[in-house]
């Protein structure tokens, strides 16, 4: 992985906070797509770029055996501190050097991390270890967007935007990609058999909190916040006191909120 944002343990506590759980609603395009291509017994998935873990946990009722990867121990200790499924365990590790021997992975997945990978040797390396006809699922999702509020003073969804537009002078060119729904990461998939799927609508409910620390999450807002303190926190609390104000409620007042995912898709030669 190319760079190295979320070693602060402060920053890893709150990526295990904010950061959505990975939705059985991407679990099952994924899945189904597995099944179609390579079919049962699924044996081994590795998680990589798994942060806190949520995307790792995930895939537990689906395995024999998950190991979740990250660049970060703070991450991999974060992720150990939640109760999980005996069968799901973390390492450190890149997505360019698999620990893995040849052959012996059902399916190599990624949620929200493959902007941060090296394409070229990170595909090498999912084909080396892959099973043939395995897969590999690399998703990611947009900004969410509020439901149900159209009365209010002040857009609340334009607010949000605001809010992710104070990070977008600190996104790296490798982040940039997230908002093209991974365009250049689908271009390098060498396996010819590729797919996306996209427009992967998924609801929740969050206190109106939320959406401020899951942008905080951004290893994007961690650059924002070394190169200048004093206005990285005070922008982000001017923005939701907005919010707050636009939907007549506090901090806490749940609201619902809807996001769309879009997954990359494809499966190694037999």
């Amino acid at each position: 992985m190319a760079w190295r944002l979320f070693e602060e343990k402060d920053h890893a506590a709150m990526y295990q906070k904010y950061r959505l759980p990975s939705a059985n609603e991407v679990h099952k395009v994924i899945f189904n797509y597995l099944e179609k291509k390579k079919g049962k017994p699924f044996t081994l998935a590795v998680d990589i770029g798994c942060g806190s873990g949520q995307s790792t946990r995930g895939l537990a009722s689906y395995f024999d055996k998950v190991v979740g990867i990250d660049v970060s121990e703070a991450q991999i200790e974060e992720a150990k501190k939640v109760d999980g499924p005996d069968n799901v365990s973390y390492r450190l590790g890149l997505a360019e050097n698999l620990e893995f021997e040849d052959g012996s992975v059902d399916l190599v997945t990624s949620g929200t991390a493959v902007h941060w990978f090296k394409m070229e040797k990170f595909m090498k390396e999912a084909e080396r270890v892959l099973k043939p006809k395995g897969c590999v699922a690399l998703y990611g999702y947009n900004i969410p967007t509020l439901l149900g509020y159209d009365n209010c003073p002040e857009d609340p969804d334009q607010i949000v935007e605001e809010m992710s537009a104070q990070l977008e002078p600190y996104e790296t060119k490798g982040y940039k990609t997230v908002w093209t729904d991974y365009q250049e990461q689908l271009d390098a998939i060498t396996f010819p058999d590729k797919e996306r799927a996209e427009d992967i609508f998924i609801k929740f409910k969050k206190p109106v909190s939320w959406i401020k620390g899951y942008l905080k999450s951004f290893g994007v807002y961690q650059i924002y916040l070394k190169k200048d303190p004093e206005n990285a926190d005070a922008s982000m609390d001017q923005i939701e006191q907005r919010l707050i104000n636009a939907l007549g409620g506090s901090s806490e007042t749940i609201v619902e909120f809807s996001i769309k995912y879009f997954c990359l898709l494809a499966s190694k030669h037999e």
